[in-house]
């Protein structure tokens, strides 16, 4: 098949987050098995108008702003004339629309609903845009079969009237060749982590509060803050305010193989975010032997097994979090019996099986075109 996939960021985006990574993880799959993908995307400082990343051809136009408005345009000069099979329309921030313009078999794939969430983000005009556009696009995307990545996000959408048979579960996963447990030494002192881009909605602030509860148990505690984002000015001065000093790192943006290192060398993972479609970053941790302790909502409580892989609390109960943090630190036993389930839990995900679930679902979604004609 020819496909083209319309999302707002590539995986070579330095804002990009989970969703490039699944959309990039699938379709360079989907690519090794002998169809072709086109990826048109926004631009960014630096990245060339166009290029080829693992078999996928991108074109990027427009910025992170404006791109939503590039994709009618370029839709209706170009893409309907180049004999494409079927549309890939990740839902990723404000809708593209497509179902009112896309004459090619149409495929969403959503990863959450922002809802109020988005208030939590961003200012009340712009809040209000957000979830005006997304309100919206609903009754359009209703009728056309969707890949969700979590069954919180399946039952979300059921909630707001899709039709369940038309949701179809294709799960992150990862590269278990790359995220992998290196039996290496841990830092002589408890090391807690973050993993993930640094924004509002994100709720780091909530982390660097409870750990300075656990540095109260714990002086020597260390706490590693791995990614980047708007938000990371304020929560280094909130470091300091809260006198943490030295005892925590923010690493910014690493290599993956970095990345690696540190998680195999974290005692727990921490994930304080106030709404996810999933939860990436803790099957990572948890394929390098790591538990994770993230706040009870929709995609962690999905990514978590509370009390197995790690531990799942009540969102913004800051004391409850370093409470929990301090126990994976503290106890040994559990901490191992959790990292051996969290090794386990990881090795269920496979991104070739998430590439055969969505290659399934856009090869019927053709077939269902053609049957109609």
């Amino acid at each position: 098949m020819n496909i083209l996939v319309l999302n707002w960021q590539d995986i070579h985006n330095p804002l990009g987050g989970g969703a490039e990574v699944h959309l990039h993880e699938i379709f360079k799959r989907i690519v090794e098995r002998g169809h072709r993908v086109t990826l048109f995307c926004c631009a960014f400082p630096g990245a060339p108008a166009e290029e080829t990343i693992d078999g996928i051809h991108i074109i990027r136009k427009g910025s992170r702003n404006t791109f939503n408005y590039r994709v009618y345009p370029a839709y209706r000069s170009r893409f309907r004339k180049e004999g494409y099979d079927v549309v890939v329309d990740d839902l990723n921030k404000i809708p593209f629309y497509t179902p009112l313009y896309v004459r090619e078999p149409l495929v969403g794939i959503v990863h959450h609903l922002f809802g109020r969430s988005i208030f939590a983000e961003v200012s009340l005009p712009a809040g209000m845009y957000v979830a005006g556009a997304e309100l919206l696009s609903f009754p359009l995307y209703r009728r056309i079969p969707i890949a969700v990545v979590s069954e919180s996000t399946k039952n979300e959408l059921v909630e707001h009237g899709f039709r369940e048979d038309l949701l179809h579960l294709v799960p992150n996963a990862i590269d278990h060749q790359v995220f992998r447990y290196l039996k290496i030494p841990r830092v002589p002192e408890s090391l807690v982590g973050y993993l993930g881009r640094m924004k509002k909605y994100k709720s780091i602030d909530h982390l660097l509060r409870a750990f300075a509860i656990v540095r109260q148990e714990r002086p020597a505690a260390r706490l590693v803050l791995v990614g980047d984002g708007d938000v990371r000015p304020k929560l280094e001065h909130l470091a300091r305010e809260l006198g943490l000093g030295d005892a925590v790192r923010f690493a910014g943006f690493v290599s993956q193989e970095e990345k690696v290192v540190l998680l195999n060398q974290m005692d727990v993972v921490v994930n304080p975010s106030a709404k996810e479609g999933w939860g990436l970053t803790v099957i990572e941790a948890n394929a390098c032997g790591v538990p994770v302790v993230a706040s009870d909502v929709p995609g962690l409580r999905d990514s978590v097994l509370d009390e197995r892989t790690g531990f799942l609390y009540e969102y913004g109960n800051i004391e409850q979090l370093a409470q929990k943090v301090s126990l994976v630190l503290r106890d040994d036993h559990l901490r191992n019996r959790m990292a051996e389930e969290a090794l386990a839990w990881a090795a269920s995900f496979s991104w070739d099986r998430s590439a055969d679930t969505m290659l399934a679902l856009m090869e019927q979604a053709v077939r269902q075109r053609n049957r109609s004609r």
